[in-house]
């Protein structure tokens, strides 16, 4: 029987990287795409994740699952506690992009780095690495990181600044931790513009994590 995921996107350019992804990870599954990116802005306006949000993040995954998917993956760091407050109001499994990079965080390194340029998916993807060390019967010290003014220069169309902030950060916390957790998808590519030299420990991006997590999930429905 075929599966379909649907995939709910907060910033409208991932939808077609996560789908391109999947297609690579098991084409004979389904995509649909939910795009709304009110949701981050509104997160990030208010400096946190609103009731109002999480409300409206859970009646777009009660959609998803009304439009046929079998399971869902919301693909926002920053909207991530609200994906768990939400699974009790559907009958299919719901997962959060960076579960997976959590997992594997966890159990790669006792001194774990979270770097991110919003204040908004910092503290949420600390969160989610430490519970995920709290479930596994780790001890971890977890290292957050905010790269100040990386954020605001991207916005502002100068990718330069924020790619010069960001490996500036990447390269202070790597002397501090056993590997580090990219909490925003962006960030990707200041990693693959850093030699081999440079990665001095191992660096965790949420995508491709993310596809390998829901195919498991999509695979046990089967």
């Amino acid at each position: 029987m075929a599966r379909t995921l649907a995939l709910i996107h907060t910033v409208s350019s991932l939808a077609p990287v996560f789908t391109t992804l999947w297609k690579e990870a098991m084409p004979d599954v389904k995509v649909f795409n939910i795009v709304d990116e009110s949701l981050i802005n509104n997160t990030i306006a208010a400096n946190r994740l609103t009731p109002t949000t999480a409300r409206r993040l859970a009646r777009y995954i009660e959609s998803a699952e009304e439009g046929g998917a079998d399971a869902v993956m919301v693909t926002c760091s920053s909207v991530g506690p609200a994906v768990e407050a939400a699974r009790p109001f559907v009958n299919i499994p719901v997962m959060r992009v960076d579960q997976p990079m959590a997992d594997l965080a966890v159990a790669m390194g006792r001194r774990i780095g979270v770097i991110a340029t919003l204040a908004t998916t910092l503290e949420p993807t600390t969160e989610l690495v430490r519970a995920s060390a709290a479930a596994h019967g780790r001890e971890v010290d977890v290292i957050p990181y905010l790269c100040e003014g990386a954020f605001q220069a991207v916005v502002a169309g100068d990718t330069e600044t924020h790619d010069r902030i960001v490996t500036a950060g990447l390269k202070e916390l790597m002397r501090k931790v056993d590997v580090i957790v990219l909490a925003q998808a962006s960030m990707a590519r200041v990693v693959d513009a850093l030699s081999e030299e440079e990665k001095r420990v191992a660096l965790l991006s949420s995508p491709r994590l993310g596809v390998e997590g829901a195919k498991k999930m999509i695979d046990e429905l089967r």
